[in-house]
């Protein structure tokens, strides 16, 4: 038998897996995800199998072929993550060892490492399970007594006698146990058996039984997904793919909760993603309400040996749902059957470093792997996945459950379900938009329209709450000296230090880059023209909480939410429960606080300035606002009371403004599609970002000239031979952006090289060249023989970002 391996050595060079012969010895127990060491160029290396054979599949002759020298794990995953690994690899043109590891336990897994004396040693996972020793009596203990001198032996049968006990605990009673318990469990007085932690496991919560009053539109989207979970003969040419476009408070999770009953009922398993840990301790505090401790998180702020126990209990099946963020998608489950992505068009599910992978288009894939069905869930669908529907996005459009199998049999890759009314029965909040601009004129100085200030006020005075977004964390944006124009920047990033105070009612302050953490105590005078006059400009959110309390009642609870304020563990969380627990109060936040929390009691919303993002340098830059403000407008009268939104803007007239304000979308959209397909950007076409940089500006110069030369050659060489990733098979299900195939190099554009928008990030000078293509167009196939040939230099990295969200 042979073993094909992929090694864990992250270059690009090592583009497919490598054959092994698996020893006699190793027959019997080596599968597809087990860990192994083998040898590869003279030198010992670790390895991850993914698949097995009966003849090498190298073309080599199987005497040739070396054996693997020894087996280190069990299995991590199987077949299918194999092969999604290596399809990530292949689509995001990333290193195959980077993506294995999206699929191997949280800080589990072996690694190799040289000692002092240059020769490779094999170091074993320092995070795995962790066995608890727990001693209880026997029914012969409970009769026995010690000998009047045993103090010990007579102490532990005396603190047992309530029940059994970790040693650990025991030993707090007892000093130094060990001999005494040795002794006991060798008289056959007491056991001692061990038993399974789970670190970070909180107390049990039962499930919950409660049936949920489903309104029509909720009915109508559950008899969708559940027929497509149910469909006895799945199509994975032509997965499931359904978009829940619900408006905010619609009860999507509702819908959620109730497929994933189904799933589970039917003996499957589900996976539900959240883009953000804010989201996290409501969403599962629901989920966990429902299904009780079959549900496992999994996020960044677990700690490693969190995180394995909550890999390893979906691993066992101990678990059967998995929340969490974007890495939730690749916990080894059996038997998947639905993948929820809620709030599907958050920017948050692009993973921004190796392997740049987009989640909505890799669960897709999965889906289709599986068998399983893809449910995207928003009030606010990313233009992508509203021109993947069946109907484009048409207002007021819902497929009727009967449809289903005929909707999985179309070209088009995803089928929409409207759900556009509240669970409550209550209308969206009304918006009101504040000219700022209007404000000034009049006398108002402040950061607090008289409207909002107002609204505020009186919504306090009913003891009700409130929702403020500013989307900037700081005091200030920067400071800026008013005789010579200096404003403080960071020596190792192009950008200007943001003004922070100690704490919340601190006077002094620091200077903070929000890129490399650079730190600066603030100047007194202008370091170029020694000026007293340093002005702080650009209002953050800790300036705007020391406003509110100079506004608001004294003693009326302010609750920050950031990421200063959110950095320890749980941090979220408590805050979210602060807010919560309070009668009255003010959650005040950056956009962590603008989508999928549910607070009845908030009937005010106030955007502090709603242009912040719509100055971007990025065609999404109209759609995020527009989706920014109508998430956060949805935290408003979820309830029984009415809500209102009051929105801050000197823009008032731009389309995000005017299609949030009046709770329509195409009022955006219409224009959208029509800059879009005139200028060549998603959903009508493919881009690719590809990043060069180093410490050394001239070699990064060098460096990308010479690359765009290369590709420039190649677009010409090769026209009408670039084949398009958009057909329709086994392989290639239709997806998000494959929807028209582009069989030729004519009309693509190669933009740059030029510096990127951020020319300078922690130390490293940064330039970018852009490859637009016609929707469907396979650049990671056209890409990677050039960057395969490419002479890799010490002092320049170069990294490719397929179908990229950010550009900066």
């Amino acid at each position: 038998m042979f073993a094909q391996v992929i090694l864990d050595i992250p270059a690009r060079a090592l583009d497919s897996a490598f054959d092994y012969a698996v020893p006699s010895e190793l027959a019997a127990v080596a599968e597809v995800g087990c860990c192994v060491l083998v040898d590869f160029a003279n030198r010992p290396a670790l390895g991850y199998v993914v698949g097995l054979s009966a003849e090498p599949t190298g073309g080599f002759a199987a005497e040739k072929i070396k054996p693997l020298r020894e087996l280190l794990s069990t299995p991590y995953f199987d077949a299918v993550s194999a092969q999604l690994a290596q399809w990530i690899a292949r689509e995001y043109l990333a290193p195959l060892s980077e993506t294995i590891h999206l699929f191997t336990p949280p800080g589990s897994s072996p690694r190799l490492k040289k000692d002092a004396a240059g020769t490779w040693q094999l170091v074993h996972a320092g995070v795995g399970p962790i066995d608890d020793r727990w001693v209880s009596l026997t029914a012969e203990g409970t009769t026995f007594e010690p000998q009047r001198n045993a103090a010990k032996q007579r102490a532990i049968i005396e603190a047992l006698a309530i029940g059994p006990m970790r040693v650990a605990e025991l030993t707090l009673a007892v000093s130094s146990p060990a001999a005494s318990l040795k002794a006991l469990e060798k008289r056959g007085v007491i056991a001692i058996k061990s038993r399974r932690r789970l670190r970070g496991q909180r107390a049990p919560l039962p499930p919950t039984t409660d049936i949920v009053n489903l309104t029509t539109g909720q009915a109508r989207a559950l008899a969708v997904v559940r027929a497509a979970i149910l469909q006895a003969d799945p199509l994975p040419s032509s997965p499931s793919v359904i978009l829940l476009d619900g408006v905010t408070g619609s009860g999507k999770t509702e819908v959620y909760l109730q497929a994933i009953r189904c799933v589970l009922e039917a003996g499957g398993t589900a996976c539900v993603l959240v883009p953000e840990i804010a989201l996290t301790p409501q969403t599962v505090a629901r989920f966990r309400a429902r299904f009780g401790e079959q549900v496992a998180v999994l996020h960044s702020r677990l700690s490693a040996g969190e995180r394995f126990d909550q890999w390893d209990m979906l691993r066992s099946g101990v678990a059967r749902v998995v929340v969490g963020a974007r890495s939730a998608l690749f916990a080894p489950m059996s038997d998947l059957r639905l993948i929820v992505i809620d709030e599907e068009h958050e920017g948050s599910y692009k993973q921004g470093s190796a392997p740049r992978y987009v989640t909505r288009d890799v669960a897709q894939k999965l889906a289709s792997l599986r068998g399983a069905t893809l449910l995207l869930g928003s009030a606010t669908p990313s233009l992508e996945s509203l021109e993947a529907c069946a109907d484009a996005g048409r207002p007021g459009f819902e497929m009727p459950a009967a449809a289903v199998s005929d909707a999985r049999a179309q070209a088009s890759p995803c089928t929409r379900v409207a759900l556009l009314e509240r669970a409550t029965g209550q209308p969206l909040p009304p918006i009101q938009v504040v000219n700022l601009s209007a404000e000034f004129h009049a006398g108002n100085k402040s950061m607090f329209s008289h409207a909002l200030r107002d609204g505020l006020l009186q919504t306090i005075e009913r003891e009700e709450k409130a929702v403020l977004l500013l989307n900037k964390r700081g005091f200030a944006s920067f400071l800026l000296c008013r005789d010579c124009g200096y404003v403080p920047s960071c020596e190792h990033c192009a950008t200007s230090l943001t003004y922070h105070v100690s704490t919340a009612h601190a006077t002094g302050g620091f200077l903070l880059c929000h890129h490399c953490g650079e730190r600066h105590p603030t100047p007194a005078l202008c370091p170029d023209c020694e000026s007293p006059y340093l002005k702080q400009l650009g209002p953050g959110t800790q300036f705007a909480y020391e406003q509110l309390r100079q506004i608001l009642p004294e003693g009326t609870p302010i609750i920050r939410m950031d990421a200063d304020t959110t950095k320890g563990k749980d941090g979220h969380e408590k805050l979210l429960d602060e807010f919560i627990a309070a009668k009255t109060g003010v959650l005040l936040g950056t956009q962590m606080i603008a989508k999928g929390l549910d607070f009845p009691e908030v009937t005010l919303v106030g955007v502090l300035i709603a242009d912040t993002s719509l100055k971007f340098p990025d065609f999404r830059a109209p759609e995020r606002t527009y989706q920014l403000l109508e998430q956060v407008a949805g935290r408003a009268g979820r309830a029984q009371k009415d809500g209102r939104v009051i929105v801050q803007t000197y823009w008032p007239e731009h389309a995000a403004i005017r299609a949030a304000a009046a709770h329509d979308r195409e009022i955006l959209f219409e224009e959208e599609r029509a800059v879009r397909r005139e200028l060549g950007y998603p959903p009508y076409a493919r881009l690719a970002n590809i990043l060069i940089w180093g410490t050394d500006l001239k070699a990064v110069t060098a460096a990308a000239l010479q690359l765009a030369q290369v590709i420039e050659a190649a677009l010409v060489a090769n026209q009408g031979s670039v084949p398009a990733s958009g057909k329709k098979d086994a392989d290639n299900p239709p997806s998000f952006l494959s929807q028209a195939p582009a069989a030729t190099t004519e009309a693509w554009q190669l933009l740059g090289p030029s510096p990127c928008v951020l020319s300078r990030r922690q130390g490293s000078h940064r330039w970018h060249i852009i490859i637009k293509a016609p929707a469907g167009a396979d650049i990671p196939g056209f890409l990677a023989p050039l960057l395969k040939a490419r002479k890799a230099t010490p002092t320049v990295t170069v990294a490719v970002d397929i179908d990229p969200y950010d550009m900066m």
